[in-house]
């Protein structure tokens, strides 16, 4: 459990940076996270982008300037790119996908967990039996 120090750090920006909602707030709606998915798998030039979203100009720019100054993407060479922090973003939002596409059996994993306190030993084997992913199994057995 972190304590209500540790909550601040992890929640507010450092300093000259950008905090957690900040980052949120730039990929928060379905345009930006394809712009952001796009520039992280394959970049793209201005016409480029513009025409695979279907945006106007200024819609485009828009989105562009949160990813540029939230620091997830970069512009190099009339190119843009993905910096380090935008991997690391998009690695994790990857990841949520993955759990997303579990829902039901994570739900499942919940109910029975709720409804029968069960043993950490049994729980993990219904979890390695439920989930196929092993990142999602080492983060629900951890949990303990």
């Amino acid at each position: 459990m972190l304590s209500l120090e540790d909550q601040r750090n992890v929640i507010s920006a450092p300093e000259g940076g950008v905090s957690i909602a900040d980052l949120l707030s730039a990929i928060c709606d379905d345009k930006s996270l394809v712009l952001f998915n796009t520039i992280a798998i394959s970049g793209g030039d201005t016409d480029i982008l513009m025409t695979r979203l279907g945006v106007t100009r200024k819609q485009f720019y828009s989105r562009m300037s949160a990813l540029l100054k939230t620091g997830l993407i970069r512009r190099k060479n009339r190119q843009y790119e993905i910096t380090s922090l935008g991997r690391i973003v998009f690695d994790a939002q990857i990841m949520v996908g993955r759990a997303v596409n579990t829902f039901w059996k994570l739900k499942a994993i919940d109910s029975l967990e709720t409804e029968h306190k069960l043993p950490v030993d049994e729980r993990n084997k219904i979890i390695n039996t439920l989930i196929d992913n092993e990142d999602i199994i080492k983060i629900l057995v951890n949990r303990c």
